[in-house]
């Protein structure tokens, strides 16, 4: 039974420094920033009912997710409860799309970073609901990502809390435990997909990627260019699958899990690339990066804080 205790706590509670948090919060407020940038000049269009001469597909998405889940937050508590306060729908949706900016900036600087990230998520979690019609992957991967942020033992060594504020740093086990389930909830994430894949003949005979890249608004190349490069589309779709589905079992080993990180990666960017899917390809690499980029343990007692003045040295003995 000790035995037992004892891998179980080396499993969930191994120390590790705060540099997978400080890669997931720097990551996670460049892409709240560049969500919000990219649709900026759209905002009030997307989320705009008749008042505001918008699309009005959010009472839509809103009567939908209610029969779905009624407790899930979306845009129509915002403007309801802001309604009563006399301001305009146009100034509620700009005022939410200022705010969830500042508090992407904030979580990128490490502002607050607690309060931030709870700020962040809520608010993105209500434009998407809000426009479920029109949102796609990265938006559930961006509300994973700073659903794990928020409940992180922030903040870390990078950030202005921690250099300003001088907040207390968390204990090394805790952000082991954090990053362990990051880990276990991606490797549950990609197996699955890459399991769908395989069932399907779509893949390997690169039939998907076909249809993929002809479709609008992925057309990004030439039918011409893409007929020239046929031969490549059966060898792209197998190596996806083989991607996706050996994660879980080769992203753990001390020499198959820098492939596979280097892998995954250049997956996502090469679809950011050429499908113009920029903040999805990079949602995914932060993510990636921040549950099995370079790892450092403490080279400390267990329970010891991790902070500034530890020595820390690469884990070299095992894979993470």
């Amino acid at each position: 039974m000790n035995r037992f205790e004892g891998q179980w706590h080396r499993l969930f509670w191994r120390p590790e420094t705060d540099d997978w948090l400080a890669v997931l919060r720097i990551g996670l407020g460049l892409q709240v920033s560049g969500f919000c940038l990219s649709l900026g000049r759209d905002w009030i269009y997307l989320f705009g009912g008749k008042q505001s001469d918008g699309l009005n597909s959010g009472a839509l998405s809103e009567a939908m997710l209610s029969l779905d889940s009624p407790l899930v937050p979306r845009m129509g508590w915002l403007l309801s409860l802001f309604d009563h306060f006399g301001l305009s729908e146009k100034a509620i949706l700009f005022s939410v799309w200022a705010v969830l900016l500042i508090s992407g900036l904030a979580v990128m600087a490490g502002l607050f970073c607690r309060e931030s990230a709870v700020l962040a998520w809520f608010l993105h979690l209500c434009s998407v609901k809000g426009s479920s019609l029109l949102s796609y992957g990265v938006d559930n991967f961006m509300t994973i990502g700073l659903f794990y942020l928020m409940i992180s033992p922030l903040p870390d060594r990078f950030s202005l809390d921690w250099r300003w504020r001088k907040v207390p740093p968390k204990p090394a086990e805790l952000l082991g435990f954090f990053r362990r389930v990051l880990q276990i909830h991606l490797c549950l994430i990609y197996f699955f997909s890459g399991l769908t894949k395989c069932l399907g003949g779509g893949w390997w005979n690169g039939s998907n990627l076909w249809r993929i890249l002809i479709r609008p608004p992925f057309d990004s190349f030439s039918p011409e260019l893409l007929i020239k490069w046929k031969a490549l589309f059966p060898i792209g779709g197998i190596a996806i699958c083989v991607l996706e589905t050996g994660y879980p079992f080769l992203i753990w080993g001390r020499k198959t899990g820098r492939i596979w990180l280097v892998g995954i990666c250049v997956m996502h960017l090469m679809i950011g690339l050429a499908m113009g899917m920029y903040l999805f390809a990079l949602v995914m690499i932060i993510l990636n990066l921040a549950a099995f980029g370079p790892a450092e343990t403490q080279d400390m007692p267990a329970g010891k804080g991790a902070g500034i003045d530890n020595r820390f040295r690469l884990d070299t003995e095992e894979g993470s």
